[in-house]
């Protein structure tokens, strides 16, 4: 696995869960009170953008061709298949996150926790789980982006990173997205531990 150097500090915030489980809400909701502390690193996908997605803002969006390239390169902290598209999560990214003084949030897969874990990145790790694989699915279908196909390899994967999170000392945090608030609290809390550095909780 690629070496990080020296990003140990500030600690990187891996973030991780099923899809559709609430992390785009909750790190959107965290970078928007904390502008000047937290960046999300901008991870690599060949899959194709989805609605008003755009290129180097949610994701850097390339060939499978290019991926594979940097892959060879050494080039990723971690990366994975998910269905027939590619992720990664890229060395410079972090690095240009550290370089601004800021903490790194990675929005991740768990294959991508396991692979982040063999690093020397010193993260911390939160899980965030839905309530039920029921309640994951009705959220995937509500977001209405996703075939069907895609929903069910969904539901596969979601019910194998829920396993995998059993595991003991996998992740710092658990938490259970079942109410939006409660859920927000914990992971404001895990994110910002000085209660008195934190921001108001109002969306």
């Amino acid at each position: 696995m690629a070496p990080t150097g020296t990003l140990s500090q500030p600690r990187p915030i891996v973030v991780s869960g099923p899809s559709g489980g609430g992390k785009s809400t909750m790190i959107t909701r965290l970078r928007k009170h904390y502008p000047d502390r937290f960046s999300l690193s901008i991870s690599h996908t060949t899959r194709a953008p989805r609605g008003t997605e755009k290129n180097g803002v949610e994701y850097n969006f390339v060939t499978k061709a290019d991926f594979k390239k940097l892959v060879d390169e050494n080039g990723f902290i971690e990366h994975a298949q998910f269905g027939s598209n590619l992720y990664g999560t890229s060395v410079q990214a972090v690095k240009d996150v550290a370089e601004k003084g800021q903490t790194c949030v990675l929005d991740i897969e768990m294959e991508g926790v396991k692979q982040v874990k063999k690093t020397d990145l010193n993260a911390r790790f939160l899980f965030l789980q839905p309530p039920s694989v029921d309640v994951l699915e009705k959220r995937l279908r509500g977001r209405d982006t996703d075939k069907e196909e895609e929903i069910q390899q969904r539901l596969k994967q979601a019910e194998k990173e829920i396993e995998y999170a059993k595991t003991p000392g996998v992740h710092d945090k658990i938490i259970v997205n079942d109410e939006l608030e409660k859920a927000w609290a914990e992971f404001e809390a895990f994110c910002v531990p000085d209660e008195k550095d934190r921001a108001s909780r109002n969306p």
